[in-house]
């Protein structure tokens, strides 16, 4: 090992995390209750998913394997482990090869006009435009719809975990949690500090336990798309195809769209949510005439 590594100070950014996370009770952090442990504070694999990182990463930060964690991800760490101002000064000084990166630009993202106009032409299609953190950027009326039963259509991790709709409106939602957390793990995986994946996570990770122990699992790759079993308040059950189209234009984005078959009871369940939709929308009045 070159001099440039420090190995002296890796090694006790390593003995550093493992103290604090070990004074830390999972009620201390936010997390609920579960009986006696065999070793005294959080676990890593907690620390990882309340900091929004992979269990992996985070066990490669604790064991001195990992040289170079940015700024992004040592922030999200001293929030999660409780840090007080001497500390954090602490961590920054045992990492401080890393501290002195560049803090990476936060993405703005923006679906392209001629996409949204083409999304609206589809009357028959509910479809879509997520972004590298699944967040909803752009929809057209049949997908506004059919999702009108959820209380926000702002992020499809959020909508799954944290929405009670989720519950009636999936009926098999375990395959669509996983998806989207494999697929999110992927994305985190190449930008460990993105400052809204680090945001998400953590808010997720509070809030839900199921998302943790997904969380915490290595998926070795996204799971494919499948035929969506949903319920709409309004119209029934639905069986739709669901395809997601990666954006070259717009790296990290992607167009979704969800497909009934042709002249089958689903396809008429669409037809029907999309006239109650058209009524519903009140009309531009022409204005009066002056005969």
């Amino acid at each position: 090992m070159d001099n440039d590594t420090h190995p002296d100070t890796v090694e006790g950014l390593g003995q550093f995390l493992r103290a604090r996370r070990e004074r830390l009770s999972p009620t201390d952090a936010g997390l609920p209750g579960s009986g006696r442990r065999r070793v005294p504070g959080l676990r890593r694999d907690e620390v990882a998913a309340l900091a929004g990182v992979s269990s992996s990463y985070y066990m490669r930060l604790e064991q001195g394997r990992e040289l170079a964690p940015s700024r992004r991800v040592l922030d999200a760490v001293a929030r999660v482990l409780q840090l007080g101002d001497e500390d954090v000064l602490q961590l920054y000084r045992l990492a401080q090869p890393a501290t002195r990166r560049t803090k990476p630009p936060v993405r703005v993202e923006r679906v392209q006009p001629h996409l949204r106009q083409l999304i609206e032409t589809w009357t028959k299609t509910p479809a879509f435009i997520i972004g590298h953190a699944q967040d909803i950027l752009a929809t057209n009326p049949l997908a506004d719809a059919l999702y009108s039963d959820f209380a926000q259509q702002d992020n499809v991790l959020r909508m799954l975990f944290l929405d009670p709709a989720a519950r009636a409106f999936y009926r098999s939602p375990e395959m669509a949690k996983h998806r989207a957390v494999a697929d999110l793990q992927q994305t985190a995986a190449s930008t460990p500090d993105d400052p809204r994946i680090l945001e998400l996570v953590g808010e997720l990770s509070v809030r839900n336990s199921e998302f943790r122990t997904l969380w915490a699992r290595e998926y070795a790759r996204v799971p494919p798309y499948e035929v969506k079993q949903m319920h709409h308040s309004a119209v029934g059950d639905l069986e739709l195809r669901h395809e997601a189209l990666t954006i070259r234009s717009s790296p990290g984005q992607q167009l979704i769209i969800l497909q009934a078959e042709p002249k089958s009871p689903s396809a008429d369940a669409l037809a029907l949510l999309g006239s109650i939709t058209a009524l519903s929308v009140p009309q531009q009045q022409e204005p009066a005439s002056d005969d």
